[in-house]
């Protein structure tokens, strides 16, 4: 590779072709290199179009204008599509650039060139494009970014290397942990220290609540869900999977990742319909049968998107499910997940949270990381959680099992993560009273992992580290871990792999805990940086909470719940379904800001909570008037 070192001289240009629609990657190394104070531009979409057309003498004019005029020194490709098609769009590129003379060792400007795609893309751009200056599968961290594109660490602004000093030492810690490969000891728990452990009477709360009391490491969830074509081999194959899983006696809860059709279809002919991958359940009698196998552990699946409230009973008879977990607004025609219109699926899933309060079973919303998945800010990701936990003590649920999804976005940073958690935990914990409880259930991200098995082990182990530090003076928090296996981002993880999973996570958190205790590690409790943005977040979520209940009289209904989102308090701007119905969510910026999401006008500048609400009164503009000196 032709390995470059960035100056202060200069310039990026970001590209994709006009057919490629993936552009979060463009704009985080776009905010990172402005966050160094290096000037970089996205092409538009013109130029976009005309990198999609390698074999025009028009788009390469069109092209070269562009690079010369912009003073373009480094240039980044981004194709995150098919492999084959990127790395050979990639390398006829190059080869126009070539005769075109525009190489920096043939007098032409562009001294840096660089290309992002999927893994199989970068390793054969690796082999047939030498002048690649280099690659971004997509899995990298902030300083490895910088790295890859030359660029001096002591160039990013304080907060940035504060950010990634924590993040850096969390994985070298992790790094070393999966190379001394101890973890590899790590035995199972003897969970049975209480009445109905096994049994049809078991519960979360009971076994929660044995290991608070016994000094147990966390209740282990973990996804599964093995795919083959034909449905009847898939679910038998499940069985034996969860056989092996409960044999093995690592596993606590086993979450069954069912089929697109489980959910929407459920016990109907299904035909020819795509099943879309995960389990097809599609009788009580498997159910039963999943049950009966899964034994000691708890189990637990995904909610309905069809026909919710009869799901949830049909779940309640035949898996003694463990809890529930809605969406409220997502999985239904808002993100394509699901057949019901956004006004009928809240009516259902609170049908169901009414429901779910007869049986004594926790609820968990499974909420804010869908918000973040559509762009929102962090305020938003925590106020949307609060209004569910609000909305579900209202209907009589007693116990509320708070999933915080970490690593969302990717690139977020830790001390960003610890900051939304903290603010989070705090604003639901002040439901809590003798009728109403938390769990707290923290994850790594659904994008966070590496391809690379081995880096993804080491994050595996780094994300328990920051689970750790939400509480890090509460020996008995988190409670209750849901374990991504670290196979994530490569290929289905099976029982072997998600049982090394989770001995990876109880053994980074024994040990990260064991070099706390010895000094070795920060006590992020003190981090003052982290206690500030904690803080902050609190006071904008409780301010834009008071704003909602303030402008909509029955909030706390399915009624409240389409106006709020329908008036923009909760903005999604990359929300993809429904953006005509819901214009006035989709109209907001975010931007990553220090490590976090923001909610920023067209000039980038913050809005906050109070400046939201007032905004959708329509007693400011949506952009602010630029300040005059």
């Amino acid at each position: 590779m032709n390995t470059v070192t960035t100056r202060r001289s200069d310039r990026f240009g970001l590209v994709r072709p006009g057919l490629e629609a993936h552009t979060l990657g463009i704009y985080s190394v776009y905010q990172l290199l402005q966050d160094c104070r290096i000037e970089a531009l996205i092409g538009d979409a013109r130029i976009c179009k005309a990198f999609a057309h390698p074999q025009s003498e028009q788009a390469i004019e069109e092209v070269e204008r562009w690079l010369r005029s912009r003073r373009i020194t480094m240039l980044g490709f981004s194709y995150r599509l098919d492999p084959q098609q990127g790395s050979e769009l990639f390398a006829r590129w190059v080869h126009r650039l070539k005769e075109r003379k525009l190489l920096a060792h043939q007098g032409g400007p562009v001294r840096g060139l660089f290309f992002a795609g999927l893994p199989a893309a970068c390793e054969r751009v690796r082999q047939i494009v030498p002048e690649v200056s280099g690659v971004f599968a997509g899995d990298e961290t902030p300083l490895e970014t910088l790295a890859i594109l030359g660029i001096e660490t002591g160039w990013a602004p304080a907060a940035l290397s504060s950010g990634m000093a924590y993040d850096e030492g969390r994985m070298a810690f992790a790094k070393e942990l999966i190379r001394r490969g101890d973890y590899e000891s790590v035995k199972p728990v003897d969970r049975g220290g209480y009445e109905g452990y096994g049994t049809k009477k078991d519960t979360l709360a009971a076994r929660v609540a044995d290991g608070r009391r016994r000094g147990l490491p966390p209740v282990i969830r973990a996804h599964v869900g093995p795919f083959l074509p034909k449905r009847e081999e898939a679910v038998r194959l499940f069985v034996e999977w969860t056989k092996s899983l409960a044999a093995a006696g690592f596993l606590d809860v086993l979450s069954i990742g069912t089929s697109q059709l489980t959910q929407s279809n459920f016990e109907e002919n299904w035909g020819d319909k795509p099943n879309g991958g995960g389990v097809p359940v599609n009788s009580r009698h498997e159910y039963a049968k999943i049950h009966e196998a899964a034994r000691p552990m708890l189990v637990r699946t995904y909610a309905g998107t069809h026909n919710v409230p009869e799901l949830a009973r049909i779940h309640e008879d035949s898996l003694n499910i463990a809890w529930h977990a809605l969406s409220l607004w997502w999985f239904c025609l808002l993100d394509g997940r699901g057949p019901n219109t956004l006004d009928e699926n809240l009516r259902q899933h609170i049908e169901t949270l009414r429901y779910i309060a007869t049986t004594g079973k926790p609820f968990e919303p499974n909420v804010p990381h869908h918000f973040a998945f559509r762009g929102a800010d962090d305020v938003t990701c925590i106020a949307s959680v609060a209004l569910a936990a609000k909305l579900a003590k209202q209907m009589g649920i007693r116990h509320l099992v708070l999933q915080n999804m970490l690593n969302t976005p990717r690139w977020t940073w830790g001390i960003q993560d610890l900051a939304k958690a903290r603010a989070t935990l705090k604003i639901v914990r002040q439901l809590e009273d003798r009728y109403f409880s938390v769990t707290l259930q923290p994850r790594g991200g659904l994008d966070y992992f590496s391809h690379d098995l081995e880096k993804a082990k080491a994050q595996l182990a780094a994300v328990t580290a920051l689970m750790d530090d939400i509480e890090p003076d509460d020996p008995t928090s988190p409670p209750m871990i849901h374990v991504v296996s670290y196979s994530e981002a490569s290929h289905l993880a099976d029982p072997p792999v998600i049982n090394e999973s989770i001995r990876i996570t109880r053994h980074a958190l024994f040990e990260y805990r064991r070099q706390k205790k010895n000094g070795n590690v920060e006590n992020m409790s003190h981090n003052q940086e982290v206690r500030q943005r904690a803080d902050h977040l609190f006071a904008e979520a409780q301010t834009l909470i008071k704003a909602m209940e303030s402008a909509i009289s029955d909030l706390y209904s399915p009624e409240g719940f389409y106006r709020v989102f329908q008036e923009g308090f909760l903005p999604v701007p990359y929300l993809w379904e429904c953006r005509r119905e819901f214009e006035k969510a989709v109209r907001w910026r975010t931007k990553a800001l220090d490590g976090g999401v923001s909610l920023v006008d067209e000039d980038d500048r913050v809005i906050t909570a109070a400046m939201r609400a007032n905004i959708i009164a329509g007693q400011l503009p949506l952009k602010r008037p630029t300040e005059r000196g």
